[in-house]
């Protein structure tokens, strides 16, 4: 897997732009492992940026970030293919910026990071800038007790949503292992995602894009289904 950074969307006229950094690694919870591709998302222009879920290689992150000045270390959830890297990843990038992530997944947290600082709380509806992108929080459990997405309404033509593990392609993330529930992750993307815009580009935290649009018709498939 290439872990050199692609360019997915840029602005000429603002200079924002988000970059994607793929990483690889493991996941493990209740006992088990397994490999997995991370996307670690970059927002912002040519000066200074957000990082979205830093995980697994702390050096491909930074190099992707390309000495800007950090504003902020975004987690959508505290699951250990998301968090491990993240206090090496600040580290290394020599920054001061904050790590933030949703209080609800401080149990996850504490499983990775039994002692020093803890995350600054994310809230829902909270407004964040990154360059020049405005992210508004929607906090989307389900996934996980504090599953977050970050949406910028206003960043492309139709705006993005950084969707962590609460939606892919194809459907809802996974609900069957600690601290997940099935009907509350629909209820999430039922209520949080699925009423934004359809052409809303979605930046997943696995695997390839999609819209609100591709996925809004299948909902009764993925209850049907049960996961």
């Amino acid at each position: 897997m290439s872990e050199q950074p692609t360019t997915i969307l840029s602005d000429d006229q603002t200079g924002l732009r988000i970059d994607n950094c793929v990483t690889s690694g493991t996941f493990s919870l209740d006992g088990g492992t397994w490999e997995v591709d991370n996307n670690v998302w970059i927002i912002g222009n040519g000066v200074e940026c957000a990082v979205i879920d830093p995980a697994h290689n702390p050096q491909a992150v930074v190099d992707a970030v390309a000495g800007r000045t950090i504003t902020h270390v975004l987690l959508t959830h505290g699951h250990d293919d998301h968090i491990a890297a993240v206090r090496e990843f600040v580290e290394l990038a020599g920054t001061d910026a904050q790590i933030y992530m949703h209080p609800e997944d401080l149990v996850l947290w504490r499983k990775v990071f039994s002692d020093g600082s803890e995350p600054e709380p994310l809230e829902d509806n909270q407004h964040i800038v990154a360059g020049t992108a405005a992210l508004t929080v929607l906090h989307t459990p389900g996934h996980s007790p504090g599953s977050v997405v970050f949406h910028a309404p206003e960043v492309g033509d139709h705006g993005v949503l950084f969707s962590g593990d609460t939606m892919f392609q194809g459907g809802p993330g996974a609900t069957g292992r600690s601290y997940s529930d099935f009907p509350t992750i629909i209820g999430s993307i039922q209520e949080r995602i699925l009423g934004l815009p359809e052409e809303t580009l979605v930046l997943t935290g696995h695997g390839d894009s999609t819209t609100v649009g591709n996925e809004k018709p299948h909902l009764s498939e993925w209850i049907a289904r049960g996961h």
